[in-house]
This record gives C-alpha cells, sequence and structure tokens, in this order.
C-alpha cells in the first residue's frame, strides 16, 4: 500500500499525518498560540552561570529562561565527529542534524566559567522545545537544514547521513561538497540527497550561505532577548524533512497551503512535484483516511491487542511505563506460548504508540513474565527492529529476569497527549476520585467533630446525588445511628452542579442566629 503524507490546514490549527500502509504513523499539530520554538535563533542574555552543572541559564525573550550546558557553548571538531557518530540519522523532524545530548560526550577540561559570564550577548538556537516547567535547551553550534545539505556556519566539518551504505556514494558527495563549501564552514549531507546532482548541492549551499549572512547583518541589528531567525512553519518544516521519494502523495485540503507547498516544491525538489496533489472532495481529508478514530486512540490509556491483550500507558514527570497484560486471550497451549504470543503482539503495537504519541524520556516496559530464556531474548530482539523506522534515537536494555524492559527515547518536543490534553480541574491530573464511601465517611466525622462546638437542632448536607444516594440507601443505619448519638436531624440534599468529592454541610444555630449571620458553612473535597 502507499505511503501518504496528509496536510489539514485551517486558520486556527494545523494537522499533518504520515500513513504507512494504511496506518497513522506520526501526527503532528500546530496552532498559531502554540508554535513550535526548535531552530529558531536569538540573541540571547546570559543571566546566571553555574559552576557545579557547568550550564547557564540564557533570557531569550521567553517565558521562562533556556538552559545552555557548557558542550554547546563550544565544541571541538574531534568532539563534533563523535557526537555525529553517536547521533546517527535520528531525530523528530529531520534525520541528520538532531543536536544529541551533551551530557553524554562532556569535552575534558572545558569550563563554563571561561566561556559565558552573566550579562553577556551571545547567539543560541533552540534544540529542544520548552516542555512541562523546563525551559529551551539551547545551542550554540547553529544548524541550518534546507532540503538536501544541513549548514553549520561554526563548525569545520563534513558529514553524510549514516543511512547512505553506499560507500562510492558516499566518497562521491564528500568529494564535492569539499569543492563546493567555503573554507572553515561545515555541512551534513542528508540522506534525501542520495539522488541529488551537484548543481542540487550547489543551489542548496548557496542558499544557505545566504540566509546565514542574513542572520549575521539581522543579530548586529538586534537588541538582546530577541529572535533573530524564525524557521519555517511546520507545514514547511515537514514537506522539507519528511516528503521524500519513499512518500508517494502529499495530499493538502486548503487551496492557498496548496499553492504554498507547490512553490516550495518547484524551488527545492522539482522532482517531487507530481506527487503533490490537492484534496477537494466534501468528506473532511483526516474523516476520508481513518486518521481522526486513530487520533482519539492515541490518547487512550488503554489499547487493545488484535488477539485479545491490552497494554496501559502511564505518564508520569520523570518516565513512561508501559504494562501488557493477557486481557481476554486465554491461548490455545500451554501458559508459556499464551504469555510469549501476547508480548509479541504488544511489542509492535508498543514500538507504534511510542512513535505516533511521540513519547520520550525514560521507558519502562512490564512485559508478562516469561520463563524461557530464548522467549526473552526473541522480545528484545523483535523490539529493537520494531523500532527501526522511529527517527528519534532509541536505546533499549535486554529483558530482565522480571520480564522489564529500560528504554530510551529522544524528547526535543511535548508528546501528543500533552499537546491535546490538559490535566483534569478536578482530580488535579491524578485520574482517581475519592470513592462514594470515602466521601461520605469523611462527612460523617466532620460532623461528628463540629456537633461539639455548634448547637441546633438540625444539620443539612449537601452532597452529590451518588453519593446521597450512598447515605440514604446503604448508609441509612449509619444515619440514624449518628442523628440518636448526636441528637440532631440530618437532612441530606442532592445537587448535580456540585462535585463527586465535595459537599457542604449547613448547621441550623437557632432561628435568631439564622437570621442575622445566616447558615455557617463547611466544605470539603479537593478542588473547592
Amino acid at each position: 500500500m502507499a505511503t501518504d503524507l496528509l496536510i489539514n490546514a485551517t486558520s486556527y490549527e494545523v494537522r499533518i499525518a504520515l500513513i504507512e500502509h494504511g496506518n497513522l504513523v506520526e501526527f503532528h499539530v500546530e496552532r498559531p498560540t502554540e508554535k513550535g520554538l526548535v531552530g529558531n535563533i536569538y540573541l540571547g542574555k546570559v543571566v546566571r552561570v553555574l559552576p557545579g552543572m557547568q550550564a547557564a541559564f540564557v533570557d531569550i525573550g521567553l517565558e521562562r529562561t533556556g538552559f545552555l550546558y557548557v558542550d554547546d557553548v563550544h565544541i571541538s571538531t574531534d568532539a563534533l565527529e563523535k557526537r555525529i557518530n553517536n547521533c546517527g540519522d535520528r531525530t523528530t523532524t529531520c534525520c541528520d542534524h538532531e543536536p544529541p545530548d551533551s551530557l553524554a560526550v562532556r569535552t575534558p577540561g572545558q569550563s563554563i566559567e571561561d566561556l559565558l559570564h552573566e550579562g553577556q550577548e551571545i547567539l543560541v538556537q533552540i534544540c529542544k522545545e520548552p516542555i512541562g516547567t523546563k525551559g529551551a535547551r539551547l545551542t550554540c553550534n547553529i544548524t541550518l537544514p534546507c532540503r538536501n545539505l544541513v549548514f553549520m556556519p561554526m563548525t569545520d566539518h563534513i558529514g553524510i547521513s549514516r543511512k547512505m551504505d553506499n560507500e562510492l556514494l558516499r566518497q562521491r558527495l564528500r568529494k564535492e561538497i569539499e569543492e563546493l563549501r567555503p573554507a572553515g564552514t561545515g555541512f551534513i549531507v542528508r540522506t534525501v540527497a542520495e539522488d541529488a546532482s551537484r548543481q542540487d548541492l550547489e543551489a542548496d549551499m548557496e542558499f544557505l550561505l545566504h540566509l546565514w549572512s542574513e542572520i549575521r547583518d539581522m543579530a548586529e541589528k538586534s537588541t538582546p532577548m530577541s529572535m533573530v531567525y524564525e524557521d519555517l512553519d511546520i507545514i514547511l518544516r515537514v514537506v522539507r524533512d519528511i516528503f521524500s521519494p519513499e512518500v508517494d502523495r502529499l495530499v493538502v485540503d486548503d487551496p492557498k497551503t496548496y499553492q504554498r507547498v507547490l512553490t516550495f516544491i518547484q524551488t527545492f525538489a522539482p522532482h517531487m512535484y507530481n506527487r503533490v496533489f490537492k484534496y477537494d472532495q466534501n468528506v473532511p481529508i483526516f474523516d476520508a483516511y481513518g486518521v481522526e478514530m486513530d487520533i482519539s486512540r492515541a490518547l487512550d490509556k488503554k489499547i487493545w491487542l488484535r488477539c485479545g491483550g491490552y497494554i496501559i500507558i502511564e505518564n508520569t514527570e520523570a518516565l513512561t511505563v508501559v504494562d501488557v497484560n493477557t486481557g481476554r486471550y486465554v491461548g490455545k497451549n500451554d501458559l508459556e506460548e499464551t504469555i510469549f504470543k501476547t508480548n509479541m503482539e504488544a511489542v509492535r503495537e508498543i514500538a507504534y504508540q511510542l512513535r505516533l504519541r511521540n513519547i520520550g524520556g525514560i521507558i519502562i516496559i512490564d512485559f508478562i513474565d516469561m520463563e524461557t530464556e530464548g522467549h526473552r531474548e526473541d522480545v528484545f530482539r523483535a523490539l529493537s527492529e520494531a523500532v527501526k523506522k522511529d527517527k528519534s534515537r532509541v536505546n533499549i536494555l535486554k529483558v530482565s529476569e522480571f520480564g522489564l524492559v529500560q528504554m530510551t527515547r529522544k524528547r526535543n518536543r511535548e508528546d501528543l497527549v500533552n499537546m491535546m490534553c490538559e490535566p483534569c480541574p478536578y482530580c488535579g491530573g491524578d485520574g482517581l476520585l475519592k470513592s462514594n464511601r470515602t466521601v461520605c465517611y469523611e462527612i460523617f466525622r466532620r460532623i461528628s467533630l463540629g456537633a461539639r462546638n455548634i448547637s441546633g437542632p438540625s444539620v443539612t448536607i449537601r452532597v452529590h446525588p451518588k453519593v446521597a444516594g450512598m447515605m440514604l440507601k446503604e448508609e441509612a443505619v449509619t444515619i440514624h445511628n449518628l442523628e440518636d448519638e448526636l441528637q440532631k436531624t440530618l437532612t441530606i440534599i442532592p445537587q448535580k452542579d456540585i462535585h463527586m468529592e465535595k459537599y457542604e454541610i449547613v448547621w441550623e444555630s437557632g432561628e435568631q442566629a439564622a437570621e442575622e449571620s445566616g447558615s455557617q458553612v463547611a466544605s470539603g473535597g479537593r478542588g473547592k
């Protein structure tokens, strides 16, 4: 089946879906109010240097200061070579120029105090989006991507995508870049340049050199803590980075966006021009391709497997936990075989969900315990194979005796759930509420405590209808005993507009007191 890249563009939101063999494998969304920042260049101001962490906070004019590691201030050619080798080809949007993690390749003898001081103005680029409470990750090693090349103006280096395994092709491309590039500049040849001609490379290089000249001129005129260069929007960025020869069709549903894409393709990839199509059917493009259902499924915590088992994906601030269960699957022969088949099917679904949801950081997978060592090895190999199509860098440790797999996945931006959802205002993101019985007993304790200090013949309790139902039925005996003990009448009033964990206790303290000061109210529950 074909591989399609779909663009659904409106004035308030842009959604992009990559469909492989009829399945949604990547989903990108950008809203004008939440536009991505990776690739933007700023003239920043150092506000704090942290010798203990060998890093600095840099104010670039955003809500939170950016974080700059010492190895992202200056890097030698040898260190860069090591980084490129460690990095490989895997990134979120560009598979050839991701800045790898600096802490993993710390350059010996380099001190942040020798490179930066408070108040210093410095040109930086965002290489990692602000996530949660963390500010943007910054680098001084500027990279400017184009269709076939990535320009590194601060580095004297030539790199070739590791996905090109033809050694003769690699040598030819390296020789051509060496002949074309200005002395002291750096370029990485991207995977899509495999079929690029010398003229294509030269055109990209000329464009990037001109762009860098404009950025430098703009930086000289800019004031500190301001943006110098804004990267392409998500539409052209995805066309540049994802619309490769492996994609059969690029389908756009908005006429203006369609013309923008065509103009861009004519300039940077004219050989792909005939693969761009305008969608003009009455049915919305994402409904026609079944994408809406896949997006909704990607927000669920529980995902069913075809065999009848299921996986649970739980996100925390520090890591993501994936739990595998047999569910309705009972197998045919023996328990070990049932467990192994469930784990093997879960492997494919987990790799798919990690890529689709863009889950990054530390990931712990709790497979069902397998007694056979060979089965654990098979599951590990299957997982390693399943993540090969993922553009983000993935590291996986072998399955432990407890069936646990520890892995990391490069995180450059918010995952899909955090982009499209927000914490529940009732439970604060816990996903749990107090049970009706717990709320009942909490109310009983509050009434018993308050009765010692407040006189009056009756107490009115306003609660959610479900809590009221439990009080009047299952806890009717408790209510009766409490009335006898306190010598007060308890009146329970259901209220539909009250939260299930909240309640109001109104003490009637005598007619005269009620007329003068009204009723004394005690409220309880989270979110009050």
